[in-house]
């Protein structure tokens, strides 16, 4: 090993581990004389271990980019269409980093996707502005469906300004799961690249750097930062004087929705300013805490709190391109609100569902229903309701999708209640309702 490539902190390891003898070991008399002397007795530097820790920590980090690297040379050079959507958080904007230094951005071979919820704090578009100008590429932007990009009145109009109050999971299939499935498939999208990590929390635990997504088609997914640790990620940050989300240095350890998310603690006596940390960094760094500001006071619908959005769960990324009930016989078509209401004034006993194609609980009933419509002699409707969200609410009593109804001869409408979509549960309240 050549004598200028061990470095101070190393010699003094190989110092502090070298081979010792006591009085009792079979050493040469001249040996221990000369050990014994004082003048010829080797003088050992003293060990700085911070320094050994901040090496360690560059080896660490060293590996962690080319591993990084590596896996988005994989994502965008074997596949023809990558997209990485965007959240601007932390992980996000390290990999918005690498893909620049990659040149994936400025070739256009990596597409950035960003979705706004229209609840996003303000902070958040304006540094999706700063970035693109930063590094040189435009994000696609997508939101619900049927509203004109930043245009929250169209989407209060539309849907609601409440809808996250009313039904938290309808808004995440509104605001998140949908328009993140549509980007993905008007994108063309065969490799998602995301910024998850095992360090993030149990849900995350085992992830690796690629996956396949449990899609027909076999989308894959690459996680460039599957091992990496939310302190790794500012590390990298400050290395690179990485743009990064101005909320951090509000106290802010992830971004989400303004509605549910809080500096931790709360208190926003933790910082990272001037790609340094200021207050108890442990507060932002221990596991699974990069996250524990987010989803605050939200839960789910069997009371659980709630920890994801519904992006990442399984399945979230299957994009639908068909309608549901496309090929069926039996299910009748209902195109538009006019067609809906002549339903309700044919003075027949019928069944409609109101339901949305890209809503997977609608998919996971579409054999059911159909199945429906062969077993029962009335005729058996479908109306998509996403499209027509005031209508649905005003007429057909729909809060939520899929809402099975069924018309009674006097021309009311009778919603079913339970969530048990089988057949025989179905068909058993179509007989109540005659």
């Amino acid at each position: 090993l050549c004598k200028h490539a061990i470095s101070a902190t190393m010699l003094a390891l190989l110092a502090l581990t070298a081979p010792s003898f006591s009085a009792h070991s079979a050493v040469p008399a001249s040996r221990v004389a000369h050990t014994a002397s004082p003048r010829s007795r080797p003088v050992l530097a003293s060990f700085d271990h911070s320094v050994a820790i901040e090496e360690s920590k560059a080896m660490r980090l060293k590996h962690l980019e080319e591993q990084a690297m590596y896996a988005l040379k994989v994502s965008c050079d074997k596949f023809d269409k990558p997209v990485f959507p965007n959240a601007l958080i932390a992980g996000d904007v390290v990999i918005t980093h690498l893909l620049d230094r990659l040149g994936y951005l400025s070739s256009g071979k990596a597409q950035i996707m960003v979705v706004d919820t229209f609840h996003l704090f303000p902070e958040t578009m304006e540094f999706l502005r700063e970035i693109e100008k930063h590094y040189g590429f435009e994000a696609k932007v997508f939101c619900a469906e049927g509203v004109p990009v930043g245009d929250k009145k169209a989407f209060d109009a539309k849907y609601g300004a409440n809808l996250w109050k009313e039904d938290i999971e309808q808004y995440d299939k509104v605001c998140k799961v949908e328009p993140f499935q549509r980007g993905l498939k008007e994108l063309g999208t065969d490799c998602m690249i995301n910024g998850r990590t095992r360090w993030q929390g149990f849900e995350r635990a085992w992830i690796d750097l690629f996956e396949n997504a449990p899609i027909g088609g076999g989308l894959a997914k690459c996680n460039p930062l599957a091992y990496w640790t939310l302190e790794d990620t500012f590390d990298y940050i400050a290395k690179y004087q990485v743009p990064h989300h101005p909320l951090h240095a509000k106290g802010y350890p992830s971004i989400g929705d303004a509605k549910d998310t809080i500096p931790i603690p709360e208190d926003g006596s933790v910082r990272f300013v001037d790609f340094k940390f200021e207050g108890d960094k442990t507060k932002w760094l221990d596991y699974a805490s990069e996250r524990k500001g987010r989803f605050v006071g939200l839960a789910n619908k069997d009371g659980s709190t709630k920890t994801e959005c519904g992006i990442h769960v399984a399945g979230a990324e299957r994009t639908f391109d068909r309608d549901l009930w496309d090929k069926s016989n039996k299910v009748i078509n209902l195109e538009t609100p006019e067609k809906a209401l002549e339903v309700t004034k044919k003075g027949e006993q019928s069944v409609l569902v109101v339901y949305a194609p890209w809503c997977p609980h609608c998919q996971a009933m579409e054999e059911n229903y159909d199945s429906l419509a062969s077993t029962l002699s009335v005729p058996v409707y479908k109306f998509r309701g996403d499209e027509q969200r005031e209508f649905v609410q005003a007429n057909l009593n729909t809060q939520s999708f899929p809402t099975i109804n069924v018309v009674k001869k006097d021309g009311s409408v009778v919603k079913y209640e339970s969530e048990d979509r089988s057949v025989e549960a179905m068909a058993k309240f179509v007989e109540e309702m005659a």
